[in-house]
């Protein structure tokens, strides 16, 4: 059953989802000794996650994906499927082509692996609660190898670039600011690349963009 222990403070508000309790006692020590985190709970597969997540509504959820019960996966897709708010981080030691892609086009935020850095973890859970892009090295780099024969890119130059700052979890302002152009026509471009890319978020585009070989090359 789902561990409820904490009531919301201010800060970054999660749940933590992983079928190994050692995994979950571990990571729990972890944010709760870092200002700013709060484990409002746990569970031990993606059922318990849904249900979980609609009643406490946390900032970010930490999601293993192969668990017995209930999948990340599936519950990532019911996520979505009900508008939950929260960001989804995966955090698996799993990083082949077919669970990292079908993850973030299922919508989660961001794929981190298990032995990542304390701190790189933390950061990524900040930027996923910021509703910003995150991908682990490892998985980026196993997106652009698995590009055997990159077919010319669909995107206009701009697009591309816009992408490409995206890919580095830049927010819609700064890459106004940087490209001089307006977050009106930032919007604009992204809605353009979400339509030639066949997604519907940020980090989805992202990862078909190292797919199809826009970036990394």
């Amino acid at each position: 059953m789902p561990d409820n222990l904490h009531d919301a403070t201010p800060g970054i508000s999660l749940i933590l989802v992983d079928d190994h309790p050692v995994v979950r006692n571990g990571l729990r020590g972890m944010f709760e000794a870092v200002p700013g985190f709060t484990v409002l709970g746990e569970a031990s597969n993606g059922v318990e996650a849904v249900e979980l997540a609609a009643d406490l509504d946390p900032d970010v959820i930490l999601m293993d994906l192969r668990m017995p019960g209930g999948g990340g996966l599936d519950a990532i897709t019911e996520l979505t499927r009900r508008g939950i708010r929260s960001k989804v981080l995966v955090l698996t030691t799993w990083d082949t082509d077919t669970d990292t892609l079908p993850a973030i086009e299922a919508g989660a935020t961001g794929y981190l692996l298990k032995d990542a850095p304390q701190d790189d973890l933390f950061n990524a859970v900040r930027q996923a609660a910021e509703g910003r892009t995150v991908l682990s090295p490892a998985v980026a780099s196993r997106l652009v190898t698995a590009v055997r024969t990159p077919a010319p890119s669909p995107l206009a130059a701009r697009e591309r670039q816009v992408l490409e700052l995206v890919a580095k979890g830049t927010p819609n302002r700064d890459i106004a600011r940087e490209l001089f152009i307006s977050e009106a026509t930032v919007k604009t471009h992204l809605s353009h690349i979400f339509t030639k890319l066949g997604v519907t978020d940020r980090a989805a585009a992202v990862a078909k963009g190292y797919e199809q070989g826009i970036l990394g090359r």
